[in-house]
């Protein structure tokens, strides 16, 4: 059954008009908005439900010309994601109200939150390669927003940018993999296929074999791994994620454990069955057994409970990202099956970590303990959602670990790939253990002795409990019995991300297998290796202080810092306030620019120039020509001044030569308007300049380079013209006379069909007669101003140079060092 295209739209554009609306909202609801949100988040979620069990693409028209549409794709996975985030962000909503009471700027906070609900449901059924990237960057967007809320704690900037920094820099990356996937999707599949990506989806061989024939396939899937990996953080872009958690808690518990870090996996997931390969398997399982490791021990090393959260959701991104890397069909099942597991138990520990916040006044780990006899239901919550996270059976983690290990010793058996093979099961066994102490740890706050420096801790708010309540149940369901959760959702998600998808099946072990000591040997290590955990903690810590660049912080300050170091002295070379170094650079990059786009498009090619000019034509540009080396040899600015007008009115007479009256009377009236400007201000200039051979030179070549510019873009663009009249010419001609009620194509084309370039000839004028106008009101008040003591007139700006010191000094332009 196909997906309905209005329904789909409603889903994606519902958040945006709530975000648009949310000022309007806010002032006659107040701080309950949040319950507004809860009510958009259920309605976009109940439209994406009446999807369920739909396939297919639905597009709106976009940009017909470039075959581009606002383009869907509903299917099991898109459903899966898009879900977990309205269904998620319902719960964060409704959290909202308590926890961020009192706080300034709420209108923000919300419109900031619906806005990006919305760009998730957006990057989740997009098709269409162009909308994929806006809604992915307006992730970034809202991300930035959300984690700099805090506008006055510079921690919180200081991680907004950094977040901005690193995922919009990775997102620059993915774009330039999307264009090369679009041009070899239009050559093979046809240019209406160029950017979208459901038929590329259609047609994975085709594909695949396209990009290894053109050799784009390593390049291709290195820059979508680098946009998926900063969004995810990976190894070695992690740490924009903890320190991410200066945003409030709720945003923590939506974009950095749900929703916006889950972009990338999503995206893994997407166009694994294009990509997947020997090639796929090394990249990605790598890559994500590297950081599930490394921030798994780095979560134990941490002494706040959001940074402990915050690299534990980094190390279960790193699990999801091996496991789509992982080429059987285990792989894919452990990518769509965590997914939705992490979701449940991650969102609840991070609302349960802003409770403890809220309600005990601290985050620090060695400040919290014995917290069930304050917050029992809190405790009881915690209980189940700790253990899903730390992969104990029967609880939800533990299927999707297991999941994990199957795909690992599938790979040691299937592929080729040497002791890096039985490498993979060992780092997933090794980083499972600090996963299990880790969550061990957090656990402990509720059940470990209560420290006597902790004081009163008081009851959350009813609101506060129910979000993570809910979570926490459909975690326990899910582990009750998660075939029902596979056969209801995980199962057409894996459809629509494995090669090969079968008939999943899941639930406890009841024979020895490898994957079941794996686990065995997981859970054993860590909980032997806990009542050591103080001691490895601080081993961890001492070790990051002993060596600064092993800290991922470290390596972006001092490059943040270099960048801003260097760009603040390259900006002071340039921007040194004289007009001679502004044109310098801004004429010598255009015509870099310019000259280097002609090259790398191919569009330098030899010509032959034709020469057919008529006599009056050739003497009105002998004219210019000489007149152009008698602006060089004059002796004065002035003869220079009136020398150069001959080259623009030589310019007019040739626009009449060659039928265009009305470009030569613009033309003639810029001209003048110019030459009166030039007068009016030429008794500021020195009259003599201080001559150096090294700004003459400079000078000469920039302006050689200026010239050749100019002269090769004219070749390319009148090169470049249609063999025959287009079918826009054609109807210009057909419609000058019945349409514009004129003769003259040109002029009717201009005024009646093309007005805006008219209304640029206008507005040149108008502000050159305002300039002009602007001069003489300025001269006058400088004449009319009290002479000095001395009887010399008196400087009308009060702190500026006379025009006797300019020609002493050299004045503003003369003596300049460019």
């Amino acid at each position: 059954m196909s997906p309905d295209l209005a329904v789909v739209v409603a889903a994606v554009a519902l958040p945006f008009v709530a975000a648009a609306l949310t000022p309007l909202v806010f002032r006659l609801f107040g701080e309950t908005t949040g319950f507004v949100g809860t009510v958009v988040s259920l309605a976009s979620f109940g439209l994406l439900a009446t999807q369920y069990g739909t396939e297919g693409s639905v597009s709106l028209e976009w940009i017909s010309s470039l075959n581009i549409a606002l383009q869907f794709y509903v299917d099991g996975w898109a459903l899966l994601f898009a879900m977990l985030a309205t269904g998620i962000g319902a719960l964060v909503f409704t959290y909202s109200p308590a926890y961020m009471h009192g706080q300034a700027g709420l209108p923000r906070y919300y419109a900031a939150l619906l806005a990006f609900m919305g760009s998730i449901v957006g990057v989740a059924l997009a098709a269409d390669l162009v909308a994929i990237f806006l809604f992915w960057e307006l992730t970034s967007l809202c991300s930035f927003v959300l984690i700099g809320y805090y506008t006055a704690d510079d921690s919180s900037q200081y991680a907004a940018r950094m977040a901005m920094f690193i995922t919009v820099g990775g997102g620059l990356f993915l774009l330039v993999g999307l264009l090369l996937l679009s041009i070899v999707a239009g050559d093979v599949l046809g240019p209406g296929a160029a950017f979208d990506l459901a038929t590329m989806l259609e047609n994975p061989e085709t594909m695949s074999n396209a990009l290894r024939e053109r050799g784009l396939f390593l390049p291709v899937l290195g820059l979508l791994a680098i946009g998926a990996g900063t969004k995810s953080a990976q190894v070695p872009v992690h740490f924009w994620l903890p320190n991410a958690m200066a945003a409030p808690t709720p945003v923590s518990a939506f974009l950095h454990s749900a929703t916006m870090v889950k972009v990338g996996v999503y995206f893994i997931g997407r166009v694994r069955p294009m990509l997947v390969g020997e090639e796929w398997l090394f990249l990605f399982a790598t890559l994500g057994l590297t950081t599930m490791t490394v921030c798994a021990i780095m979560a134990v090393a941490a002494t706040d409970i959001k940074e402990l959260l915050a690299y534990s959701t980094a190390s279960h991104l790193g699990l999801m990202v091996a496991g789509f890397g992982f080429t059987s069909v285990y792989g894919a099942e452990t990518g769509v099956f965590h997914l939705l597991n992490h979701a449940l138990f991650k969102a609840a520990l991070f609302l349960v970590a802003g409770i403890i916040a809220h309600e005990a006044g601290t985050r620090e780990i060695r400040e919290l303990g014995g917290l069930r006899h304050d917050l029992p239901v809190t405790a009881a919550i915690t209980g189940v959602v700790a253990l899903s996270m730390a992969g104990i059976p029967p609880f939800n983690g533990f299927y999707s670990k297991e999941l994990l290990f199957e795909a690992a010793v599938e790979a040691s058996h299937y592929h080729e790939i040497g002791l890096l093979g039985w490498l993979y099961p060992a780092v997933a066994v090794f980083g499972s253990i600090f996963t299990v102490l880790y969550s061990l740890k957090f656990l402990s706050l509720f059940f470990g002795e209560r420290p006597d420096a902790l004081g009163h801790v008081h009851r959350p708010n009813v609101s506060l409990l129910v979000p993570p309540a809910v979570l926490a149940l459909l975690a326990a369901i899910v582990s009750v019995d998660p075939q029902r959760a596979v056969d209801l959702v995980v199962q057409s998600g894996l459809e629509a991300t494995a090669v090969d998808p079968h008939a999943m099946h899941v639930g406890l072990p009841t024979s020895y297998s490898t994957p079941v000591g794996m686990s065995a040997v997981t859970i054993g290590a860590g909980v032997l290796a806990y009542p050591a955990y103080g001691r490895i903690h601080d081993g961890i810590r001492a070790g990051l202080a002993a060596v600064p660049p092993i800290r991922a912080n470290w390596w972006y300050d001092r490059i943040v810092e270099g960048l801003t170091d260097e760009g603040r002295l390259f900006a002071e070379w340039v921007h040194n306030g004289h007009l001679r170094t502004y044109a310098t650079w801004t004429l010598a990059a255009t015509c870099a620019l310019a000259l280097t786009g002609f090259v790398a498009a191919g569009a330098i090619v030899p010509a032959t120039i034709g020469l057919e000019v008529t006599i009056p034509i050739a003497l009105v540009l002998l004219v210019a020509v000489v007149g152009a080396v008698a602006v060089a040899r004059a002796d004065s600015h002035i003869a220079g001044i009136l020398t150069l007008s001959i080259l623009g009115f030589m310019i007019a007479i040739f626009y009449i030569l060659a039928s265009a009256p009305d470009l030569a009377l613009t033309q003639l009236v810029v001209e003048t308007l110019v030459l009166v400007i030039f007068l009016l201000v030429v008794e500021e200039i020195p009259e003599r300049y201080e001559i150096e051979v090294g700004r003459v030179a400079r000078d000469a070549v920039l302006s050689v380079a200026v010239g050749v510019t100019v002269f090769v873009t004219i070749l390319v663009t009148t090169d470049a013209r249609p063999d025959g009249p287009t079918e826009i010419a054609r109807a210009y001609a057909e419609r000058a006379v019945p349409g514009g009620g004129g003769t003259n194509i040109v002029n009717v084309t201009l005024v009646d069909f093309r007005g805006f370039d008219t209304l640029g000839e206008l507005a040149v004028i108008a502000l050159a007669s305002i300039s002009i106008l602007t001069l003489i009101v300025m001269r006058g008040r400088g004449d009319a101003s009290p002479a000095g003591d001395d009887g010399s007139p008196a400087d009308s700006s009060g702190d500026g140079p006379t025009a006797a010191d300019a020609s002493t000094d050299g004045g503003p332009s003369g003596g300049e060092d460019a």
